[in-house]
């Protein structure tokens, strides 16, 4: 087609746009610059079409839970129901599943309890957290591919007093590490501490009045050791759980888009035994953790990551 010659030309040649002159492409017409503009301007407007159609909202919400009397209150309060076939026989994992305001599908995974060494106690600890997490990924992601999905690690926690942790309080996490891979062999040692950022999550935060975001770092003990406590002050700790660090490890190899929700139920750093502090807090806490996820949820779903 021809354009009126008061406009400057371009030429288009298979590797540049020269302002200034003429081409010729199968035949003999005229591309100068108000095609230019046209053309940019039905990019422009493909390209957010594309965006649009690409940004979806959240409808699958995995929830981890270590502890049956953590997940109690929560899965009652939503009136999930368990989903006997979710898990292979095999493994010791439970799941509650359920719909939450009519349109957002949500999964709470909790590590069952140990029939291995017969004692029956919940299975706590980074490897049942993190196999856990792994196998819901994975099952949830083969269930619905296209639709977008995020993990919330949900529990309790030790606290530290020094930065500004007290009892009862909600942490959102910014970051997971481990504080007893203890592995002095050059590269090994950072792979040891493990880092795993969280999503960000400051719009949460603010919504969800008196949450504090900090560092989660994990360990296999209750207790701990100097050694441990000199790797959680140099990383910057606020709280320190036992299977934080594994569940982000498996929500990194799912690439899945993960944070927690941590109560506190004893100060790390405090002057009183954790495991006491820690069975005469546990129940305020798993209430105070029943008040928080479904505002967290409601929050959630329906809302485009970029948005949390």
């Amino acid at each position: 087609f021809n354009t009126p010659s008061t406009h400057q030309p371009l030429t288009i040649t298979s590797r540049t746009i020269m302002v200034g002159q003429t081409t010729n492409i199968s035949g003999s017409f005229r591309i100068d610059s108000s095609f230019s503009f046209f053309r940019c301007l039905f990019f422009s407007i493909l390209f957010n079409s594309s965006h649009a159609m690409t940004s979806t909202a959240i409808k699958r919400v995995v929830v981890s839970v270590a502890m049956e009397a953590e997940a109690k209150p929560f899965v009652e309060h939503l009136g999930l129901k368990i989903d006997e076939g979710f898990f292979s026989s095999a493994a010791p994992f439970l799941a509650y599943r359920g719909i939450f305001n009519e349109n957002c599908h949500i999964t709470v995974v909790t590590s069952g309890k140990d029939n291995v060494h017969g004692t029956g106690v919940d299975n706590v600890g980074t490897v049942p957290g993190s196999l856990s997490t792994f196998l819901s990924l994975e099952k949830m992601k083969t269930e619905a591919p296209d639709e977008d999905l995020i993990l919330i690690n949900a529990g309790t926690c030790g606290g530290f007093g020094k930065a500004g942790a007290d009892i009862g309080d909600v942490y959102i996490t910014t970051e997971s590490l481990s504080h007893d891979r203890r592995i002095p062999l050059g590269p090994f040692a950072e792979y040891g501490i493990g880092k795993v950022s969280s999503i960000g999550t400051e719009n949460l935060k603010n919504h969800l009045v008196g949450s504090k975001h900090g560092v989660c770092t994990t360990g296999n003990s209750l207790d701990f050791h100097d050694t441990d406590m000199k790797i959680m002050m140099d990383n910057g700790a606020h709280v320190k759980d036992m299977e934080a660090s594994g569940i982000a490890w498996s929500c990194a190899l799912h690439g899945v888009p993960h944070f927690g929700v941590k109560v506190v139920t004893d100060i790390v750093d405090g002057d009183r035994p954790a495991a006491e502090e820690f069975m005469e807090n546990l129940g305020k806490a798993a209430e105070s953790l029943q008040n928080a996820l479904p505002k967290v949820i409601d929050y959630v779903c329906g809302k485009d990551l970029s948005e949390l």
